[in-house]
């Protein structure tokens, strides 16, 4: 919330005027960094730690980002029993019946999920994805530190996150699009590039969303490895290198051509 400045309207609670100021923050980031990027990823949690002035900010953002004409990835990293998976695509990309009317989702473009349930709890937001021409980005191989403590383990099949590799790649032609490339993707961190190879390898047809650039210090360099021979095969993703740059657009743009010259050379 640093940085942030909102006008307090009268009466509003500490919750509102914080979910105007993040609002407003969020609006003039899209409207400098946008043309430089294809999508916008809001983190859920930073907008549901506010209540519901921050849902309401979150819907005031997902309207902006259409306005821009970007794609929207809704970063909630979601994974439950089928039950809850259900509501959770309900959320994500549907709606809900009511006794009083229709209750709209979020009407996000793609959204990223957990599969570490297993297949059962992804299939609720897979049915989803595929009736609605939505896609799913499932946590393969994530940018933190502690990743290696669990997805790097290993089983009978190597380290477990090529486990949730094959997973993804067995499920990618349900959402397979007319490119070749298939909406079930995968996240996979920026910040180990030793491993991008291989899960490529396993994963040819998903597009990657790859966090970890910037601030965590993946070099969009170390990626040619990622990219398959379409460039729109790999989507990365930077939040605080570019918010909170002197000049988000600037710094948009110089990523974008970085990624562009990388995604060429791959293709070569």
């Amino acid at each position: 919330m640093v940085g942030l400045e909102a006008r307090p309207r009268p009466g509003a609670s500490a919750a509102e005027t914080a979910a105007d100021a993040v609002t407003e923050h969020c609006r003039a980031l899209i409207a400098a960094a946008g043309p430089a990027c294809v999508a916008a990823k809001p983190q859920l949690a930073c907008f549901e730690r506010l209540g519901w002035p921050g849902w309401r900010a979150l819907e005031e953002v997902c309207a902006a980002t259409r306005e821009a004409g970007l794609l929207l990835i809704a970063d909630g990293k979601r994974g439950d029993v089928p039950v809850s998976a259900s509501a959770y695509a309900q959320a994500l990309f549907g709606s809900v019946d009511t006794p009083w009317g229709e209750v709209a989702g979020l009407g996000a473009d793609a959204a990223t999920v957990n599969p570490l349930l297993g297949g059962d709890a992804l299939e609720p937001l897979l049915t989803a994805a595929e009736e609605r021409g939505r896609g799913l980005f499932a946590l393969v191989r994530t940018s933190n530190p502690g990743a290696a403590d669990v997805l790097d383990q290993p089983t009978p099949d190597g380290p477990l996150h090529e486990r949730l590799a094959r997973l993804v790649a067995e499920r990618a032609p349900r959402l397979r699009g007319e490119s070749g490339l298939s909406g079930m993707g995968a996240v996979v961190g920026a910040t180990e590039p030793a491993y991008l190879a291989r899960l490529r390898e396993l994963m040819p047809a998903s597009v990657f969303l790859m966090p970890g650039v910037g601030a965590q210090g993946g070099s969009p360099e170390e990626l040619g490895a990622a990219f398959s021979s379409d460039p729109a095969s790999v989507v990365v993703a930077a939040s605080r290198s570019i918010a909170g740059a002197s000049n988000p657009a600037a710094a948009a743009a110089e990523l974008r051509d970085r990624v562009w010259a990388v995604s060429q050379t791959a293709a070569r």
